[in-house]
This record gives C-alpha cells, sequence and structure tokens, in this order.
C-alpha cells in the first residue's frame, strides 16, 4: 500500500482547542480505517511543523481524500507528500539509463 508523509501545523482554532487533540486523533485513525487506509504513525512535533504523520492509503485519491477530509475539520492545516521505502527506492534507480 502506497505511504504518505503529512505535515501539518495547526490552525487557530486547532490551537484554541487543543485539549480535545487527543479525541481528534482517535476519530482521524478511526477514519482512516473506514476509507481503507491506516494512520501508521503520529509525532509532535517542534519546528517548522507542529505534526508529522505517515500514513498509508490504497491509492493517491483515497490519500487526497483523507487530507480534504482532515481540512475541513479546520483544525489544522496539511502538506501531503507520497513518499518511497527502500525497496521501492532501489526499484526505481533500477530502471534508470
Amino acid at each position: 500500500m502506497p505511504t504518505y508523509v503529512a505535515l501539518s501545523n495547526y490552525t487557530e482554532q486547532g490551537i484554541h482547542t487543543i485539549k480535545n487533540g487527543p479525541a481528534r486523533l482517535n476519530a482521524v485513525k478511526k477514519q482512516f480505517k473506514a476509507m481503507g487506509g491506516e494512520l501508521k504513525a503520529f509525532y509532535l512535533t517542534m519546528g517548522h511543523y507542529d505534526i508529522v504523520t505517515i500514513v498509508e492509503a490504497p491509492d493517491d485519491e483515497t490519500a487526497a481524500a483523507m487530507s480534504l477530509a482532515i481540512g475541513s475539520g479546520g483544525n489544522v492545516r496539511t502538506v501531503t507528500m507520497k513518499a518511497f521505502g527502500e525497496a521501492e527506492f532501489r526499484k526505481i534507480v533500477k530502471t534508470l539509463p
């Protein structure tokens, strides 16, 4: 299943209601499962981004829908990147001329 890395920042609303964050995280995990994906890892981070997550989804369309669903809650703004694991990296490099 494809892997995606999401970099997120809290919105004003999200930080104002941060005490609800753990419950929102639980809801997101359930929503991802219902969409056929999985939130594999969650990190609260310090620096340019507030949150880093690792997600698996069946395809790019599902990953985009997951990102839109989370964004529509108004608590975070997210940048999502498709990620390739080591085995995929090696396979891609082998195709180079």
